[in-house]
């Protein structure tokens, strides 16, 4: 079965051959896995519409459907450039719909870009709510053009950045990482560079660009090391992908989505988590866990560098096996994942501040410890 025409997409530096490949299991279970996503959106959707009228909250309720940015791998993506992760047009572009009986016109359509960056002071303005902010906001309110109210709109530019890349789009164009000027209305695919024709606007993108790229500089800089809050909230989730391994614990998975820690066989090995801590308080620990047969018996410990420590021994077996959470993926990948058992360490205090949270073990039974999921910490 050859892959159909609709299906195309030209990527700079992919062999033309892929054009034409053979599709194979792989790409017949991912094209059904996307296929039952999509129906199962239009079914939950539906649901929640439809529950918002049997209530009578469907004229006085905003309704906003949008996605994360391009897909995770190559496969149609409208004629545009790029997948996940990418600053180009195609892992930036993304759907939005926004509905509002009676105030929003229905089948409406706005053509003037925005960004993820605008539903906050969208939405406010729509519900009336008074943003008393401190720092000023890269957003605009879309209000009006949803409204269809006649506003002068003033001219953007959108910027993105990954590492030291930005890309910049206007209206019309978008400046590349490379410094390639691209008519993303007429070339949505990045084909055709028209920066030679276009010397001053390409100019000008491009010191926006590198204007855009000091500045997150600095402030990359200056958050490289933020931590994590605890006790803002009565409960809170620090997950593996939060935290950092030490000595001969890995991560089951590069990508930090479904991972969890494991390989962890010694008593010099640990887990640490660098957290900002919103109140004083007594706190109980609850640590997701598996633990293989014949290493239960290991007594972990959980204390705050400079305070208070508790511990709990692993009496319980929990190993269940991994499974693939998408159907689709292939061996070794973040989606396959397994259950965790969770076990209360006790309760500690936490003093209000910043400080290193560590996870450790006192003693070994077996080969290894415990594979770690998260750490539930709930304000008592």
């Amino acid at each position: 079965m050859m892959v159909p025409d609709r299906f195309y997409e030209k990527f700079d530096g992919q062999d033309p051959a892929m054009r034409h490949r053979d599709i194979d299991k792989e790409d017949v279970m991912m094209t059904r896995a996307a296929l039952a996503m999509c129906e199962n959106i239009d079914w939950n959707v539906g649901r929640l519409l439809n529950k918002l009228e049997a209530l009578k909250l469907h004229e006085n309720t905003i309704v906003v459907y949008f996605s994360d940015n391009g897909p995770n791998s190559y496969r149609w993506n409208g004629g545009m450039k790029g997948r996940k992760g990418a600053i180009d047009e195609g892992g930036l572009r993304s759907p939005c719909f926004i509905r509002w009986p009676g105030q929003i016109p229905a089948k409406s359509s706005i053509p003037q870009i925005a960004g993820a960056i605008d539903l906050l002071p969208t939405l406010a303005e729509l519900s009336g709510v008074e943003l008393n902010v401190d720092k000023p906001l890269d957003g605009r309110s879309l209000g009006p053009l949803l409204l269809g109210k006649t506003i002068d709109w003033k001219p953007r530019q959108l910027l993105a950045i990954k590492n030291k890349q930005v890309s910049v789009r206007s209206q019309k164009y978008r400046l590349d990482a490379n410094g390639r000027l691209f008519d993303i209305e007429a070339d949505p695919g990045q084909h055709t560079d028209v920066a030679e024709s276009h010397p001053r606007l390409a100019k000008q993108l491009l010191q926006r660009a590198e204007q855009h790229a000091r500045a997150m500089a600095i402030q990359f800089e200056a958050n490289a090391s933020r931590p994590f809050t605890v006790g803002y909230e009565a409960s809170t989730t620090l997950t593996a992908r939060d935290g950092v391994e030490h000595g001969t614990i890995q991560r089951s998975a590069k990508p930090p989505n479904n991972s969890f820690f494991t390989h962890w066989s010694s008593v010099d090995d640990s887990i640490t988590w660098e957290i900002d801590v919103g109140q004083t308080g007594n706190y109980e620990a609850i640590v997701h866990y598996t633990c293989a047969a014949g290493d239960e018996g290991a007594t972990v410990r959980l204390g705050m560098e400079g305070g208070d420590s508790i511990q709990a021994n692993v009496n319980k077996v929990f190993d269940p096996p991994l499974y693939d959470k998408s159907k689709e993926r292939v061996a070794n990948s973040h989606y396959f994942v397994k259950d965790f058992s969770p076990l209360s360490l006790g309760k500690m205090r936490l003093e209000k501040g910043r400080g290193t949270l560590q996870l450790d073990a006192l003693e070994i039974k077996g080969e290894r410890v415990i594979d770690v999921h998260s750490l539930d910490l709930i304000l008592r």
